[in-house]
């Protein structure tokens, strides 16, 4: 399947009505009918669709929402929980929800109606609906169970993996009609749940990682077509996962505790509206199975002639299980899990095996990523077969492994001896392109294995081609990299001994994440984590969750800030912003008393520097002081959002010293050169907006002077190549950020790509011919950071950038370069799909471009290009307002199709 196919966006079919409007895409704390939400007063958020395909300038004038406790209700068009009426308002996104008080375990159904521009109303939108979790804490009725374990290491493994994952099983009978059953499962560890034989749900790493010690998530999942009359089971296994398991670095496990712990309810509602609930108690039972061991890092070990057939039907007899130790609840809070859970997103065939050696058997998947190997085999009773994971392979054609560093990444399966059996790990995951698989009695077939990559199931929101090859790679690379590194937590990496949620990556990072998949509940959630972790002086740390503390500092505790506006930037989410509010300010009292009258950094201070950058030192004070003005700047705006006038003059004045500040410590009034005089020091000053005047004429010219001298190449690490092709734009220099885009030497994006790169590698030297792998200490192929140029990449070549938050005004204006002729870029923004494609030949320029209804776009064309103008063959309307901007001849236009030709 190609990487267009894997991006591919499903879009609502339209309903066959009239002109008008009508709404789609139904969303609820912007989930689609969502199982369990705990929100008092949840968000509610449609697309508008024109009914008319063809139609142009299709805007929302009003809606009325309403919200009912059945189907029934809402079908005559009423409404027992909310009815907005008639709003008059354009607004689609974020409604907040002000009808009744929503109960616990129940479901609602809701549907809205639209008005156009000329108040003409459309067609009631198909029915969504919306479940509640346990709106009030004593409506949870589970006890945390748990099985006490005494491992030892294997001495024949020579491993110990953790905990072996444990059954939990629950018989229990009804008699009346069910008109919906909901399970409710949550863990200190992760689970995989059953109800009645049955695999529920398609999740994996469930319900993710949280700080344990102060709140955990659950999942719900609807039974009700298992569930019957008479005799029925619930089951559960339960692995160590991020509360007790191995991750990150020197061989540490259980951060949280020893022995994971399973909560969970069941309630049923019958058909006269009386509900029972069957929950976690000591009438439950537990038991070890066919797992010997399950770790993130370790692996997985599985014996499958300790399978316990039927172990979670109705009808099996638990009389001789345990019955499970019980605690009282931790003192932590259980609450609804408000992020898309981790799911298998594609399956990889592989694409060639080799015999390395005698019985060693290697396969190449052809792409890198997260999640684990489908196996099906045929082999005698006890066979063990052992599969081993890496990213590359040595010369020799063997596995590399070095980079892993205490990672063992190794899977064992020992065979039941039946005709066919197939392994599926439940409770690993690994970073892997290749797979050496030892213990078979012949070759594998392709047709009998295939890589299983796992995510967080964030939406595809972007696509992107062009006529240059390596750029598409470079791109598919990216959103590989993205994929494998969004698993419940935005990490650094999925491979090795570390996968923490690094705050440096994730600011560096971000934006370009959400033009790729919808990445808004993701990360909510983890900022939530961030907000958790935070030092009391109100510092932020470098990792969130903060099981270890690697110190943070300058370009890393920032994500404090940087994130939260770019969930705003991106999806207006205000939200974000209320409830981050107070921990950006105390972050920012930090870095003024931390910085002192002079806002300078203080003598001692911990700084990762522009990291892992290619033979140029940045002085840490440079980066210190401009993500300490960049902040500044962003809290200015931030308050004045928020509606704080007295902060937003504050911290715009605070931004305005702290550039004083730079210009008189750094900038060198005679040359105008910047302390450390790199590549990076100037993208700051640029970027951030630290100097004016000449001095940025200055800045700019050094720039160019910086990468000239690299025989146009950068020399930026993770903190300056985030921006370095930014910076060029806005000197209105991208032909230089062509070139470094188009390089395929050292050090370049090209670099890797032309060495067979699936995904984005650390560091620039990852590999090289001359010294082969670099540091294996610290070298991931699996890094996204300086995937954060796609950014430039969609704004430039795919021409599609925000001129208001959320993009409800659209900037579309690609700019052609390098021997790029062509390019197709789409994103689908939270009012719909925003797409472009131009050619460029050498008498025409032709671009097609569709603006979703309810939004505006600037179109920007070459000044000169005015009167050689056309749009789908005809001279452009005299309605389209026209306008000189800066060199360039722009039209508005609204919603609809276009097609432009100079």
């Amino acid at each position: 399947m190609s990487i267009m196919s894997i991006l591919s966006i499903n879009h609502s079919k339209k309903p066959t009505m009239k002109n008008s409007i009508y709404p789609t895409e139904l969303k609820c704390e912007h989930l689609t009918s969502p199982l369990a939400i705990d929100v008092k007063k949840p968000r509610i958020s449609w697309l508008c669709a024109p009914e008319n395909p063809n139609a142009k300038n299709k805007k929302q004038s009003a809606y009325r929402i309403l919200v009912a406790s059945s189907e029934e209700i809402l079908s005559k068009n009423k409404a027992d929980i909310w009815d907005t009426k008639k709003v008059i308002s354009d607004k689609s996104n974020d409604i907040i929800f002000s009808g009744k008080s929503l109960r616990s375990f129940t479901k609602y159904f809701w549907k809205v109606v639209l008005w156009d521009e000329k108040n003409k109303q459309g067609n009631w939108s198909e029915f969504s609906s919306f479940s509640t979790g346990a709106m009030k804490k004593s409506d949870w009725k589970g006890e945390w169970l748990w099985m006490a374990h005494n491992r030892a290491i294997d001495k024949k493994q020579k491993r110990c993996g953790g905990n072996p994952p444990v059954l939990y099983r629950k018989s229990f009978s009804i008699k009346k009609h069910v008109k919906r059953a909901v399970l409710y499962v949550s863990a200190l560890g992760i689970y995989e749940p059953y109800f009645n034989g049955k695999r529920i749900g398609n999740d994996f790493l469930s319900p993710g990682w949280t700080d344990y010690k102060k709140h955990v998530y659950y999942y719900g999942y609807d039974v009700t077509s298992l569930i019957k009359n008479g005799k029925n089971a619930i089951g559960c296994i339960l692995a160590d996962g991020w509360f007790a398991g191995f991750y990150g670095w020197n061989d540490q496990k259980a951060h949280y505790g020893n022995n994971p712990m399973l909560n969970a309810q069941l309630v049923i509602e019958f058909s006269d509206g009386k509900k029972q609930i069957v929950a976690t108690d000591r009438t439950w039972k537990v038991n070890v199975g066919p797992f010997i061991e399950a770790d993130f890092l370790y692996g997985e070990i599985y014996d499958a002639r300790k399978e316990i057939p039927d172990w979670s039907n109705a009808n099996f007899d638990d009389s001789n299980w345990p019955i499970p130790w019980r605690t009282q609840q931790p003192g932590i809070k259980l609450e609804a899990n408000p992020a898309p859970p981790v799911k298998i997103i594609h399956k990889y065939k592989p694409v060639k095996i080799t015999e390395q050696k005698k019985g060693v058997y290697v396969v190449d998947f052809g792409q890198n990523i997260s999640g684990f190997v489908s196996i099906s085999l045929k082999e005698k009773t006890g066979k063990k077969i052992t599969l081993k994971h890496a990213e590359m392979l040595n010369p020799d054609g063997s596995i590399y492994r070095k980079n892993l560093r205490g990672d063992y990444a190794v899977d064992i399966y020992y065979c039941k001896g039946e005709k066919n059996e197939t392994y599926q790990p439940s409770f690993t995951f690994h970073g892997f392109q290749f797979l050496e698989i030892t213990g078979l009695s012949k070759k594998p077939q392709a047709k009998d294995l295939a890589a299983c990559f796992i995510s967080s199931d964030t939406p595809v929101v972007g696509k992107f081609s062009c006529s240059n090859k390596m750029i598409n790679k470079l791109f598919s690379n990216i959103y590989h990299t993205q994929r494998m590194n969004f698993v419940d937590v935005p990490t650094d990496c999925p491979q090795r001994d570390e996968r923490l949620g690094w705050t440096g990556d994730a600011q560096v990072y971000i934006k370009t994440a959400a033009m790729i998949t919808d990445v808004e509940k993701f990360f909510e959630r983890w900022l939530v984590e961030l907000k958790i972790a935070q030092h009391t002086d109100g510092d932020f740390p470098a990792v969130a969750p903060a099981i270890l503390d690697p110190g943070s500092g300058p370009a890393w505790a920032e994500a404090g800030i940087i994130c939260p506006w770019v969930l705003y930037e991106m999806y207006e989410d205000k939200k974000v912003l209320e409830v981050q509010y107070d921990s950006m300010t105390k972050f920012i009292n930090f870095m003024i008393k931390q910085s002192g009258k002079k806002l300078l950094p203080p003598k001692k201070y911990h700084c990762y520097g522009d990291w892992l950058s290619h033979n140029a030192e940045t002085p840490h004070d440079i980066i210190y002081t401009a993500y300490f003005a960049y902040s500044a700047d962003l809290m200015s705006r931030i308050a004045s959002i928020l509606g704080k006038k007295s902060d937003a003059k504050k911290y715009a004045a605070l931004f305005e010293n702290i550039k004083t500040a730079f210009n008189k410590a750094y900038l060198n009034k005679k040359t105008f050169r910047i302390k450390g005089d790199t590549q990076t020091c100037y993208i700051l000053a640029i970027v951030y907006n630290l100097v004016d005047g000449q001095a940025r004429e200055k800045a700019a010219e050094y720039l160019i002077e910086k990468i000239a001298e690299r025989n146009y190449h950068l020399s930026t690490g993770f903190v300056g190549t985030k921006d370095i092709v930014t910076a060029l734009e806005k000197i209105g220099r991208n032909d230089i950020a062509f070139k470094l885009l188009l390089n395929d030497s050292y050090p370049s994006w090209g670099f890797s790509i032309k060495h067979g790169a699936t995904t984005i590698w650390e560091r620039w030297n990852g590999w090289t011919p001359d010294e082969g792998f670099g540091d294996a200490r610290m070298n991931s192929f699996a890094h996204y950071a300086y995937g954060a140029v796609y950014l430039w990449i969609a704004e430039n070549i795919g021409g599609i950038r925000a001129a208001a938050p959320a993009f409800k005004k659209i900037i579309i204006k690609p700019v052609p370069g390098g021997n790029i002729n062509s390019a197709k870029c789409e994103y689908k923004s939270v009012h719909g799909k925003i797409s472009t494609n131009w050619k460029k030949s050498k008498n025409k320029f032709a671009l097609e471009v569709e603006i979703p209804v309810n939004t505006t776009a600037e179109i920007h064309f070459p000044a000169s290009s005015k009167k050689r103008l056309t749009e789908n063959g005809k001279s452009i309307p005299k309605n389209m307002v026209q306008k000189n901007k800066n060199g360039y001849w722009v039209i508005e236009v609204g919603s609809g199709k276009y097609k432009f030709e100079l």
